[in-house]
């Protein structure tokens, strides 16, 4: 691949570690030179959603932003037709696109795979059944310019009205998250992020053991802005980066739903206290778990289970094998 390769700081074997079937095609849909500054890389991660990822490349394709930029797609060990659909919007792109298999089932492997392969100074994410708005990233980049922003998430609209309103933030007030504050579940949603590269490297990329395909199937975004947070950077919550969410989970999909919620939910907080030490923010957690409760009990529940997965994972030592490669 052109271009120059990263390693995400403290983990110099994540390159090395790379599944034997990785494949890093760079396509040059447009002028692109060798040693270009990059302003923006883009991943999508995907796995067996060949048409939901076909209809967010379509969406994708429509996006205009004036400085150079990289699209970054990471199939992590698809089965179905993804590899068809990603070399098909290949020939008829005009930007930059690297394609990335990665085998090692999760999310976060994915997506830190992707890190590792991109050079944008502001390192963007979506998911492969979201659109992003034409000018996603000149709103991501506009957030971040003349600011000492570390992170920014934007607004998630649900896209059919039949769906469950649920993975989404419709709400068009900014918020600002300062540093060292404690960030709650919802705060920042991994269909609509961004970060500095320096932040991403700096902790140490997404946390392997959470994200969907992992022990612990959500909250890898909450986790991996919370940890930037506890570095001391600032984020804030900007309603004009705009992505349109077509999940399609119905009612009944929303308690298995709230389970993978809960469950991710349990080990983050408990991953705060056992490996951030942050015991003020463990503190505030424990005193508002009432009101978690009463919000949704189910919910709480599989929370509480997560903590205890997680607790025994740490005892264990499966979380110290999983977490060598990510900063503390």
């Amino acid at each position: 691949m052109k271009g120059q390769h990263h390693n995400l700081a403290g983990s110099a074997t994540y390159q090395d570690n790379l599944s034997a079937d990785l494949h890093d095609t760079p396509y040059h849909g447009s002028p692109h030179h060798e040693g270009e500054d990059i302003s923006i890389s883009l991943i999508i991660a995907t796995r067996d959603r060949c048409k939901s990822l076909l209809r967010c490349l379509q969406s994708v394709k429509q996006i205009k932003f004036e400085q150079p930029w990289e699209l970054i797609i990471v199939n992590n060990g698809s089965i179905d037709d993804t590899a068809v659909v990603v070399h098909e919007f290949i020939s008829t792109a005009l930007f930059y696109v690297v394609y990335l298999v990665e085998c090692r089932l999760g999310k976060s492997q994915a997506m830190n795979t992707g890190l590792n392969m991109s050079r944008g100074q502001i390192i963007a994410f979506t998911d492969d059944d979201c659109y992003p708005a034409p000018d996603f990233l000149s709103r991501i980049w506009s957030a971040f310019d003349g600011t000492s922003l570390g992170y920014i998430t934007g607004r998630v609209i649900l896209h059919d009205p039949t769906d469950a309103p649920i993975t989404i933030n419709e709400s068009t007030a900014p918020l600002t998250f300062p540093g060292r504050s404690l960030l709650y579940a919802g705060s920042v949603l991994g269909a609509n992020m961004a970060f500095r590269r320096c932040v991403l490297l700096e902790i140490g990329g997404f946390d392997p053991l959470m994200g969907p395909g992992a022990s612990f199937v959500a909250a890898e975004d909450l986790d991996v802005a919370g940890r930037a947070s506890a570095r001391g950077w600032e984020g804030r919550y900007c309603p004009e980066v705009t992505v349109r969410h077509h999940h399609g989970r119905k009612a009944s999909d929303v308690p298995g739903q709230f389970k993978s919620y809960g469950l991710g939910l349990g080990a983050y907080h408990v991953k705060l206290f056992l490996r951030g030490h942050e015991f003020r923010w463990f503190a505030q957690i424990l005193y508002q778990a009432p009101r978690r409760y009463k919000q949704s009990r189910r919910m709480f529940f599989w929370e509480v289970i997560g903590a205890a997965k997680y607790l025994c994972s740490w005892f264990t030592g499966r979380s110290n094998s999983d977490f060598n490669k990510i900063s503390r």
